[in-house]
Parts: structure tokens; sequence; C-alpha cells
């Protein structure tokens, strides 16, 4: 939808990118009513992507890179939901407004707990080869503890990560894929369970111009 960059010159410092936001997004509802997709890319855009270089991350472009682009998205709300907001709120000092949080799922957090048994680092699920190189330490025994723990705390994006359209009967079909799997493919299945391992946070923007319309159409 848009991108902007901020430069030094003709350094490049930082980009945001705002898109068409998605159907659903968890914590929308707390805001917004119910729209058509039309609606919505009418009047919804999600920040998408924020980066910063190196270099300058400890000076507050992040703040700056939000708070100077939220009125040029062209849409009267935009949202963001992040998973390192609430360790860096920059979107938050840029004006927006956290409106919820959603907690790793109780399958995620039994796997982690058998995963950190096994010596696994939980922080570093996310490092495919971190966890290949851990696997390959372990027993056949400890490798069939980890694939039963996976098909006992079954989740909808183990699933998805095996099959895009889960047919009928997906549950036996998915637990015959985790027990087959290659360690490579487990790999991956750990790194997806890294991710629902942390807390997503989701902000909202309203542009008060449009808000001030809305007082004085009433």
């Amino acid at each position: 939808r848009k991108i902007f960059c901020l430069k030094r010159g003709e350094e490049l410092c930082g980009v945001i990118v705002y898109s068409y936001p998605p159907p659903t997004c968890f914590g929308r509802r707390l805001v917004l009513p119910k729209m058509s997709i039309k609606e919505l890319n009418e009047k919804l855009s999600i920040i998408s992507r924020v980066v910063v270089h190196p270099k300058y991350r400890t000076i507050g472009l992040g703040v700056k890179l939000v708070r100077e682009t939220l009125d040029k998205a062209g849409t009267p709300h935009v949202e963001m939901p992040a998973v390192m907001a609430k360790y860096n709120p920059f979107a938050e000092k840029a004006g927006m407004r956290k409106i919820a949080e959603q907690p790793p799922p109780k399958e995620a957090l039994a796997i982690a707990e058998v995963l950190s048994k096994l010596g696994f680092n939980i922080h570093l699920l996310g490092s495919e080869k971190y966890v290949l190189n851990k696997l390959n330490t372990l027993s056949d025994k400890e490798i069939r503890t980890i694939r039963e723990a996976f098909i006992k705390h079954s989740h909808a994006r183990f699933m998805k990560y095996f099959f895009c359209h889960m047919p009928f009967g997906r549950k036996e079909a998915y637990a015959k894929a985790v027990r087959q799997a290659i360690l490579e493919r487990l790999t991956r299945l750990i790194k997806v369970c890294g991710f629902l391992m942390q807390t997503k946070i989701y902000l909202f923007w309203e542009n008060p111009n449009n808000s001030a319309k809305a007082k004085s159409s009433k």
C-alpha cells in the first residue's frame, strides 16, 4: 500500500511498510465493528514492517518513523500486531494504543516444557541451526518424546505446517506426518512452537482528524 523511507543524506536509515489488512486479526474486534473486506481496505492499514539500520536503533528512529507516517497511510485507522512491542514499546511512544495481549497457547507451553526438560534453551527455538544441532545430540527415545508431545498437544499452526488445506481426519494424518518427519522438518515445527511462545501485542491508532469529523457530523 505505502512505503516510507528515512534517510540521512544518501544513507538509508529506516523503512516502514503499510499494507492492506488481513481479513481477521486478534484484538481488532475490540476497537472496530465487523466490516467487509472492501470496508477494511478503505478504512484500515496495517504496519507490516518497521526496519531501522542497526547503527541508528538507539536514537528513537522507530518512534520517528511511526509517528511521522501514521497520518500519511491514507486510512482513518492503523493497526500493528507485534511480538516485540512488549519489550520495545516504540509504537506506543509514537502515539499508538496497546489494545490487547495474546499470551502463548497452552499447547505451545506444554511442548516448551518438554523441550526444556530435554535441555533446550526456550529462547533459542527460533534458531533452526541451534534446534537442529540440539536434536542431533538426542537419543531416539528423546526424539520420540518430542514427536509424541507435538501429537498430544496439537495446535492448528502445527497442523498447518504439514497441510495447507487440512483434510477430514487431519489429526490422524498430522500424527502420521509428525512421526515420519525427518529432523529438518521437526526443526521447523519446533521453530513454529518458538514463534507461538512469544506474547503478541495488538496496537491501534485512530486519526484524530477523523474523530473530530465524526463528532461534528452528529
